[in-house]
């Protein structure tokens, strides 16, 4: 039955397109040469004599790197090819081919990056200086992936006014980087394939099964043979080393250690996507029909793999042959699968950093992601007085607007509190600096200064209080009920993640522990929970003419926005007819912030002792015992950035405080906000300086404690964003 179905698929391919249409299938060696033929074989074999005399056999041609077949194929000399991902990439950005296939195995659509060595004394943070084997210039597993960890630690360094290439060969003490001869020979020093001054039979160093070092079976072998030192594969080669010498080898682990050779899903150098086939677009509707067919017929489930197997390249004295041995399937693409639906955003933006469409303004400049219109002006001012690198200000509507722009490349830096920083890590997020709230920072040599950075320096955090009027006896923890609530905003720490940790009201029914948005909602009457809706949105005030904005929001232009747009709200607007009975909120800055109700306008006469802090067991007690009493210890923002710019954010960071520092006269300070009309912008008014933590995880940096509270939360609570960051391409096919 299967047959006749490949039969039908086959002749209608034949009526849709024509009589007569050939495939062309572009070869890198003498094995994949026969492997197609046996292809083109097995495809007649299976068609009836009616449909082979309307079929075209499918045709082999033979070219001498992948580079030449993306040429061939563009030239129309060629019709389809296999290609690793970052080639891919090229194919589609540089050369207008399109993918219309991609590999999936058995545990996804994606590899994972692996360093292998020999039992020694090697690991990942002494790589410098050794000699080194990769799969292919600009490959996933062999080049890019590897090379972003590596810059992401500040292991190497790289400045963009040189080729990656460049500072690779420097960090290197030899190479064998497939696919480098014309860009860096340097990079060529291990390879060993036949050498020759015409195109067409030279092998060394090309991206071709005649070089022995291509690929990563070749790159293993460039290992075994002892050419190299460490080599960068993709964790599907590993099965291709023998059970009796698999504990010769290990893998180098991201913290320093080393694994066995099975442990490659937890010691890895970062994941990206696997091999797809790209063909020219005017044949792509033929070339996926082709696919499907061939799949449909010699694929793991085909109805004639007796006849030939589509991902077994065994028969053939080799491995992966046209495709992976490990593949499981091919998905066929459609057209409306972007580049970065197919490969995913956090490789594309990985590709982009590394320079893989040539340098850009972009790469010269640090944009900084603003979430109101005062955030914009200080963020202009910062621009204005430092002599760093430039500063772009770029708008968002939201901490989480923020991360998805900077997953998505149109944004590189921002500093996010807690919550956020755990939503984050999770979108693929690393830390660079993290703020610093002690009252002086250790500089490099030992002495004190407001504006320094310091990797050994305690990370000290501040706490969420529950605010109250003293004048409002009746209100206390366990008596919230039908109340009206005031929160930072939507997924602060101390504004909403920490609160519902504590008794609400007595009469509710503890029926979702884990979701404060359901918490809030069954028990106050109504708030102002900033990037919320429905009742928790009816106390917001929106923005003013200045910032004008609609109810609600998720930034400052909502006024009551933030710790001061909380205490705003407890007091309530002139007119008085808008306000809460409770204020969740930092301790850091609120005795600043009542005192800056006067001078701003917005209410005369309060004073610290006009307010009392709520405690958790139902006391009440002044400001000044918020050690006591208060709902949680709230760990510092964090500053985050695609991996392969951590360097890059943290120098510029680093040269802003120098100039700033060393420039008192220019009136702007990084760590204050008042004279914005907010608190907060940009960085927290508690900062004293950034510490350097891109070396630590952000889980290391939040805590345990707070780390698995943000975890079980969002384990039942609908965040978009989450949603927006979990769409892996290792799975979504």
């Amino acid at each position: 039955m299967r047959s006749m179905h490949v039969i039908i698929l086959i002749m209608f391919i034949c009526l849709d397109y024509g009589w007569g249409k050939k495939m062309r299938w572009c070869t890198v060696s003498e094995q994949e040469l026969k492997k197609c033929a046996e292809l083109a074989k097995a495809l007649v074999a299976v068609l009836p004599a009616a449909a082979v005399a309307s079929y075209a056999k499918l045709s082999c041609i033979r070219a001498y790197s992948t580079t030449d077949c993306i040429n061939k194929i563009r030239a129309n000399h060629a019709d389809m090819v296999t290609l690793d991902a970052g080639e891919v990439y090229t194919a589609v950005k540089q050369f207008d081919l399109i993918a219309v296939a991609k590999e999936i195995y058995s545990d996804g659509g994606c590899i994972l990056s692996v360093a292998v060595v020999r039992n020694s004394s090697l690991d990942v943070r002494s790589l410098q200086s050794q000699r080194s084997c990769h799969t292919g210039l600009r490959w996933t597993a062999g080049w890019s992936l590897p090379l972003g960890f590596l810059l992401s630690r500040n292991y190497l360094t790289w400045s963009k006014q040189h080729p990656l290439s460049q500072a690779v060969s420097v960090f290197f003490n030899a190479s064998c980087v497939p696919g480098a001869s014309s860009v860096a020979p340097l990079l060529c020093a291990l390879c060993q394939g036949q050498r020759s001054y015409i195109a067409h039979r030279n092998f060394h160093c090309e991206t071709a099964h005649r070089e022995p070092f291509f690929n990563s079976q070749g790159a293993i072998r460039c290992l075994k043979t002892g050419a190299g030192d460490v080599a960068f594969v993709d964790h599907t080669a590993l099965g291709g080393i023998g059970e009796i010498e698999r504990e010769e080898y290990r893998l180098l682990c991201p913290d320093g250690t080393r694994a066995p050779l099975s442990d490659y899903r937890s010691c890895n150098l970062g994941r990206g996507p696997g091999q797809a086939v790209v063909t020219r677009f005017s044949v792509r509707k033929i070339a996926r029909k082709f696919l499907a067919a061939a799949q449909l017929a010699f694929g793991r489930r085909g109805s004639d793999r007796q006849r030939f197997q589509l991902f077994d390249s065994t028969m053939f004295s080799d491995a992966d042959l046209l495709f992976k041995e490990v593949t499981e399937k091919l998905v066929i693409l459609e057209d409306d699968r972007d580049i970065s639906q197919v490969l995913g955003l956090d490789y594309v933006a990985l590709l982009k950093g590394l320079g893989h469409e040539g340098s850009s303004l972009e790469d010269s400049v640090v944009r900084w992601c603003c979430i109101s219109n005062a955030e914009q002006r200080k963020c202009e001012q910062w621009a204005l007085s430092i002599k760093s690198d430039p500063l772009v200000c770029v708008r968002a509507v939201s901490m989480r607007d923020c991360v998805e722009k900077i997953k998505r490349d149109e944004v590189d830096a921002v500093s996010l509190d807690a919550t956020h920083a755990y939503i984050a890590g999770q979108c693929g997020l690393v830390p660079v600096v993290t703020e610093n709230y002690g009252k002086t920072c250790v500089t490099a040599d030992g002495g004190a200064g407001e504006a320094a950075y310091s990797e050994t320096a305690v990370l000290p955090s501040l706490v969420a209080v529950a605010v109250v009027k003293r004048s409002t006896r009746s209100v206390f923890f366990g008596n919230f009920q039908g109340r009206r609530s005031c929160h930072g905003h939507m997924y602060s720490p101390a504004g909403w993640l920490l609160p519902f940790t504590h008794p609400l009201s007595l009469e509710r029914n503890n029926t979702s522990p884990c979701n404060p948005n359901q918490a809030y909602n069954e028990v106050f009457w109504k708030g102002c929970l900033p990037g919320s809706h429905g009742n928790l949105c009816k106390v917001c005030m929106g923005g003013t003419g200045e910032a004008p904005t609609k109810r609600c929001a998720d930034n400052h232009n909502e006024r009551y926005y933030g710790n001061l747009g909380a205490l705003r709200c407890l007091v309530g607007d002139t007119s008085r007819k808008s306000y809460g009975d409770v204020a969740f909120l930092e301790q850091h800055n609120l005795e600043s912030n009542i005192l800056s109700l006067s001078p701003s306008g917005w209410a005369d006469g309060w004073q610290s002792g006009d307010f009392e802090l709520l405690c958790g067991d139902g006391r009440r007690e002044p400001l000044s015992e918020w050690g006591n009493c208060n709902l949680g210890a709230v760990p510092a923002n964090i500053i985050m950035t695609r991996p392969v710019l951590t360097s890059r954010v943290y120098d510029f960071l680093i040269k802003s405080q120098e100039t700033l520092a060393s420039n008192p006269d220019t009136g702007f300070s990084l760590f204050q906000s008042h004279q914005y009309g907010e608190s907060d912008l940009l960085f927290k008014d508690a900062t004293h300086c950034l510490t350097h933590t891109s070396h630590l995880n952000y889980r290391h940096i939040l805590g345990e404690e707070f780390y698995r509270l943000a975890e079980e939360v969002f384990r039942c609570t609908h965040a978009d964003i989450l949603e927006f960051c979990n769409q892996d391409v290792c799975s979504i096919f």
